[in-house]
């Protein structure tokens, strides 16, 4: 009896030690720990080094088992000392794997690295990703087993994924946090494993209670209260709907409600197809409906989605025109201001206009399409073709745009009792970029994309309760293959932005705003560089080369010439 109860507590202490002490990977590997069952495939007999390296590295992209398939590579020492517990470094799919010197010890143990281009990563306290650019040289230790197979010895610190292995592995999901008046629905990009693919909506749930993502911090805000949890896994219930309970949620008002509503079932219509149903503590959130779907919640699109029946504007030879050539009625249109660069509100009724006021000297101007538009308190050498922000409200006009003085400095002007006044943003994170060429607000305004150094950069829009507002984590997005090459920009949806280059073979690119996802307009009678594009959601992208103005409706569309003459230097904008 004393024995058996030996035994007893060895195994009980061993199957503690094998519980992980840190839950940070849960969202992103619900597996880790916990395999499906079926025992991971043991490498081909007589595999050499750089193979049995290569292959190691292809089957870490499925983390099932906790990274079983990829264990199979290890001894078995390895096996319990190759840290798991972390998010995957992304590297390029084209990556090689080179011996490091002779080996040693009768041809018993080696060194090999694994060498590549990194592309980025998941960031363990979100899930989001973040391009990280670099090269990877990393050694890995191998040795001959017991049977005389080559297996890995000292792996590579964490865990690295191909992006291949990690586009077959992982999937993206889209979160929504409000803007920070609570007046828009705005996206918010992660990335979760793909199995099982029932539990994604538990999971996706975990991460919206977290919060905003790390960089979008302070410009997002959330109406879950702080601490809220999942009561009951989030899946669907007997009849259908897909079912989340929260707790912990505080005494919160109707219109709170009604927010979070609106948080949750966007999140999850993009990971679910059922009706979706919200409780607190197993009761309805709201009395009013006890399902939901997307097109029941109030999200603020109409507020970022310009008018059908603004077709948008083109500048051309210092006047404003509209984009069949039509001149805009008043003096931007007329050639009396000689603008040089130009934007229309979200609403219609306003232009934003930089006009030549001397031998290098630009002024801005603002105010109602077709009138006289008021001069504001900024001179300089150089601006920037303005942006506007949404008015926040239906029915209200437009009254805030920004623009770059002489390539540094973000201004916003702002509408008050007092007329429009021009007030700084903090942008001292963009300097080391390089010069502002182009900036435009997402038309949610949380975030800026800005073409600086010919770079393409995104940033968070914060706004502070003293009125301040500042631009913070700016990101180069896909450096490797745009480099310093990016002209012009716009967002063709909230989280996805078209731009323009001098690259004959990218000229015109849609990107997601993350980086992770890039794909190439048909190149097909534009002849590059192309310094102006524009985009909207639901319109076509127009873009301006050297021979004219172009349109096309998605990728793979050929582009399509306009009847709208333009001259050199044209510039072509939707509203926002």
């Amino acid at each position: 009896m004393r024995l058996l109860a030996a035994v007893l507590v060895l195994l009980l202490a061993s199957g503690c030690a094998a519980i992980p002490t840190s839950t940070s990977p849960i969202p992103v590997n619900p597996s880790a720990g916990s395999s499906t069952g079926a025992a991971a495939p043991e490498p081909a007999a007589g595999i050499d080094p750089l193979t049995l390296v290569r292959e190691f590295v292809n089957a870490a992209a499925d983390p099932d088992g906790d990274y079983a398939a990829a264990k199979a590579y290890l001894t078995d020492g390895a096996k319990k000392t190759w840290n798991t517990k972390g998010t995957p470094t992304i590297i390029d799919s084209t990556f090689n794997t080179v011996p490091a010197g002779p080996t040693v010890d009768d041809d018993k143990r080696g060194t090999v690295l694994l060498q590549g281009k990194q592309v980025g990563r998941l960031l363990p306290e979100d899930n989001s990703f973040i391009e990280r650019v670099g090269a990877v040289d990393t050694a890995i230790g191998v040795e001959r087993d017991g049977k005389g197979e080559w297996r890995i010895s000292s792996p590579p610190e964490g865990i690295y994924v191909t992006q291949g292995g990690f586009n077959r592995f992982y999937r993206r999901v889209t979160l929504y946090f409000w803007n920070t008046d609570f007046s828009v629905l705005v996206p918010d990009p992660r990335y979760v494993v793909i199995a099982p693919s029932t539990s994604i909506p538990h999971r996706v749930m975990q991460l919206l209670l977290k919060g905003p993502a790390v960089a979008m911090r302070g410009a997002l805000a959330t109406a879950i209260p702080n601490g809220a949890e999942q009561r009951k896994d989030t899946v669907e219930a007997d009849d259908g709907a897909l079912q989340v309970d929260l707790t912990k949620m505080g005494d919160i008002t109707a219109a709170a409600r009604k927010q979070v509503v609106a948080q949750v079932v966007k999140s999850m219509t993009g990971v679910s197809s059922s009706r979706i149903r919200v409780l607190v503590e197993g009761d309805q959130i709201l009395a009013e409906r006890r399902d939901w779907r997307s097109a029941d919640v109030t999200t603020g699109e109409s507020l970022t989605t310009p008018d059908a029946g603004l077709t948008g504007m083109l500048l051309t030879g210092g006047r404003v025109r509209h984009v069949d050539g039509a001149e805009v009625p008043g003096p931007a249109g007329s050639g009396e201001y000689q603008v040089v660069a130009a934007a229309q509100s979200m609403d219609g009724n306003r232009l934003a206009v930089v006009n030549r006021v001397g031998e290098g000297s630009v002024r801005l101007r603002v105010g109602g399409v077709g009138e006289e538009l008021a001069q504001i308190d900024l001179t300089a050498a150089s601006m920037t073709r303005p942006t506007w922000l949404h008015s926040g409200q239906a029915e209200e006009p437009s009254g805030e745009v920004w623009t770059v003085v002489d390539g540094t400095n973000v201004v916003r002007v702002v509408r008050t009792d007092n007329g429009w006044s021009a007030r700084t943003v903090n942008a001292s994170e963009l300097g080391p970029h390089g010069t502002v060429t182009e900036l435009r607000l997402s038309r949610d305004g949380s975030r800026v994309a800005a073409v600086a150094g010919g770079r393409l950069l995104v940033a968070a829009v914060v706004r502070g309760q003293d009125g301040a507002v500042t631009l913070r984590s700016p990101r180069n997005v896909q450096p490797s293959l745009l480099g310093a090459n990016a002209l012009g920009l716009d967002w063709l949806a909230q989280d996805v932005i078209v731009v323009s280059t001098s690259l004959a073979t990218w000229p015109i690119a849609k990107v997601n705003i993350d980086g992770l996802g890039i794909e190439r307009y048909n190149t097909s009678n534009l002849t590059a560089p192309v310094t102006s594009v524009t985009a909207a959601p639901g319109r076509n992208v127009l873009a301006v080369d050297g021979s004219g103005l172009w349109t096309a409706g998605d990728v793979s569309d050929v582009w399509r010439s306009s009847t709208t003459a333009v001259g050199p230097g044209a510039q072509v904008f939707y509203p926002g």
